[in-house]
């Protein structure tokens, strides 16, 4: 289990840009196509934008069509948190960084034969570590 990143909501709206900090601490969503990371083919890791912590591997990661980046599953599975999201009217799984508590997007069972799964994420929530080369 990962050590929990706890700051106040002060010191998150410091530390996050005005974006990150909607989508990471209040659960909002990028719109599709726009996001930074969701065309990006190098190869890397991505990081929790919150905290750091090393979430998806550019190994996992393939063009769902969606217009959000997706990975078929995560760098580690004590990486990121699944809770049950019931807003918007509908069900549906909720992913976290399992550091910081951040909203990272959606999991859905539609994913790539590998897992099955289709791990759907904001870019506004994730740095990218590009592999040195």
């Amino acid at each position: 289990m990962t050590d929990k990143l706890n700051l106040s909501d002060e010191e998150w709206r410091e530390r996050l840009t005005a974006e990150q900090y909607q989508i990471l601490r209040q659960a909002g969503t990028e719109r599709a196509f726009t996001g930074e990371y969701e065309r990006n083919k190098d190869s890397g890791m991505y990081k929790c934008a919150g905290c750091g912590a090393p979430l998806f591997s550019s190994e996992t990661k393939y063009n769902s069509g969606s217009g959000w980046p997706s990975y078929y599953q995560p760098v580690e599975a004590e990486a990121v948190e699944e809770l049950i999201d019931g807003s918007r009217g509908m069900t549906r799984t909720e992913v976290r960084c399992a550091k910081c508590e951040g909203h990272l997007g959606h999991v859905f069972p539609d994913g790539p034969e590998q897992t099955g799964l289709r791990y759907c994420i904001n870019s506004a929530s994730l740095d990218f570590d590009p592999d040195p080369g």
